[in-house]
């Protein structure tokens, strides 16, 4: 009988990593969305987003920031804060994909130093995003508040494409706190397992049979000159009872 002792390598996919992927999946949706949207800021007759601003039909004048141009959609206004803003979500947009890239990649390896690489590096991708986006929706009210006096307006209103924008901010904000938190937990362990062999091949088994033969054939051979001992002895006795006999006759 003889032990074996084996180790398997078990790797374990961690749920809350599947999550953050999903979260960046779900980030880079709503900054598409956000980016292509004009539903950033708006007034009556007046649309305004990152690339472009759209003059509705029948909007009454004068237009928001003395715009002279008949009802479309125009490029957004060469202002430096809807620009910073533009690029800063573009640059979240970007760090996302590489971050969620980086996650996916992390989930489907095998090679556990290399998982870690992937989600450190994810975790980098998704906290450049996040602090990207919060300043982008930081500075876009705050620097339009100081033109407010030029917006012929006395209502304004942040619409639908704004709100997107701190709805991916939560979602980045989550996907980076699951990578960080879960990022040294051991998704692959050893599991120790012990083999219990029995020795039956060929040459075991044809020691063990011929140390069976030598053991009954020692123990016959005893039996045998034990045998032989009592007839001599026995034919001994009979020899010394004829003599005697033959004495007495003489006698």
């Amino acid at each position: 009988m003889a032990q074996t002792t084996t180790i398997e390598t078990v790797t374990v996919t961690r749920p809350l990593k599947v999550i953050a992927f999903i979260c960046g999946v779900i980030v880079i949706l709503l900054m598409i969305m956000g980016l292509a949207s004009t539903d950033w800021l708006m007034a009556l007759g007046w649309r305004q987003g990152l690339f472009a601003h759209c003059i509705e039909e029948g909007a009454p004048t004068p237009l928001p920031f003395n715009m002279v141009d008949p009802p479309g959609c125009y490029q957004a206004r060469d202002v430096g804060y809807i620009k910073a803003a533009a690029a800063l979500c573009v640059v979240c947009l970007l760090a996302d994909i590489v971050a969620t890239i980086l996650t996916g990649l992390g989930l489907r390896c095998q090679d556990h130093c290399d998982k870690y690489k992937y989600y450190r590096f994810a975790v980098f991708g998704m906290t450049i995003a996040l602090v990207t986006l919060l300043i982008a929706l930081v500075i876009y009210p705050v620097c339009f508040a100081a033109e407010l006096n030029f917006g012929n307006r006395t209502v304004w209103e942040f619409g639908w494409a704004y709100g997107v924008g701190w709805g991916a901010v939560i979602f980045l904000f989550g996907g980076a706190l699951l990578l960080l938190c879960d990022k040294e937990s051991a998704e692959i362990y050893y599991k120790q397992r012990k083999i219990v062999r029995e020795e039956l091949n060929s040459g075991g088994g044809g020691n063990s049979t011929s140390g069976a033969n030598n053991h009954n054939n020692h123990h016959q051979q005893f039996n045998h000159h034990n045998n032989h001992n009592n007839s001599s002895g026995m034919m001994h006795l009979h020899g010394g009872g004829g003599g005697a006999r033959g004495g007495t006759q003489l006698a």
